[in-house]
């Protein structure tokens, strides 16, 4: 090292680009330092290495050096951990726990505490990316990923009417995307039979509310079950009642004008 800032750093130029850089240190390397008697082998470098060292040489990689960044990170609720704003998903039994990830060019990779290799992944191209394997969620959430919006319509028209009408909204909903809302609304039927869905989705209707808060609050309270619950529709005639008429608010307000 010594002899290479020595002999050949000062041939470099401030302005020298790294093509440039690498075709004086190919000039050096075939003349100066190639040329000299080595100070301990006190042979000639290139004869040295033509007649000893270039049959010892292996082939070069097929692939280029990938350069890594080792880093610990926390695997959150999600199933996923964060790295330079980027999800990476790992099996959900480890949450909480702290996973050292491993970012080449190309590829992440995410190791236990005690470096198992748990999961890989591509390296995202851009912030806010998320990848996700479905065998690291818990089985309800992994169900989630594999629906479409063909396929949750389906499942909602197999379920009822009512349902049916509430997720082909959402899905037509713009312009925010409010598919998840659909998800959501249909995995009800994982912990609810499909019939009180159905009857819990009218009720909302009935009341123009269909959240899902409202629809899980339905269920859990049995309120769609309830006779007694059914409210009473008034006519649209008779919903909005004024209690004077437009000339005695006119002249309350202009003093006394009443309109033309």
């Amino acid at each position: 090292m010594g002899y290479l800032k020595q002999s050949f750093v000062p041939w470099l130029a401030e302005d020298d680009t790294l093509t440039t850089a690498n075709q004086k240190l190919r000039q050096w390397l075939m003349t100066t330092a190639g040329l000299r008697v080595h100070g301990t082998t006190r042979e000639v470098p290139l004869a040295r290495f033509e007649h000893v060292e270039r049959a010892a040489l292996l082939p070069l990689p097929t692939t280029a050096y990938d350069p890594a960044i080792w880093k610990q990170c926390k695997l959150h609720r999600d199933g996923h951990l964060n790295f330079e704003k980027s999800y990476y998903s790992a099996p959900h039994r480890l949450l909480g726990q702290t996973l050292w990830l491993r970012a080449g060019l190309r590829e992440i990779r995410l190791f236990s505490e005690k470096f198992e290799l748990l999961a890989t992944h591509p390296r995202a191209a851009q912030p806010g990316q998320r990848f996700t394997h479905p065998d690291h969620l818990p089985p309800d959430k992994a169900k989630a990923l594999t629906l479409t919006r063909q396929t949750c319509q389906a499942q909602a028209d197999a379920i009822g009417s009512a349902t049916s009408q509430v997720v082909t909204e959402l899905l037509a909903s713009t312009p925010v995307d409010r598919f998840r809302v659909a998800v959501r609304v249909l995995r009800l039927a994982d912990t609810y039979p499909s019939a009180r869905l159905e009857a819990a989705v009218a009720f909302g209707l009935t009341y123009d509310d269909t959240s899902y808060r409202t629809l899980k609050r339905i269920l859990q309270e049995r309120l769609e079950t309830t006779a007694s619950a059914q409210p009473s529709v008034t006519p649209p005639n008779e919903r909005l009642v004024f209690a004077r008429n437009g000339d005695e608010l006119a002249e309350a307000i202009l003093g006394g004008a009443t309109w033309n």
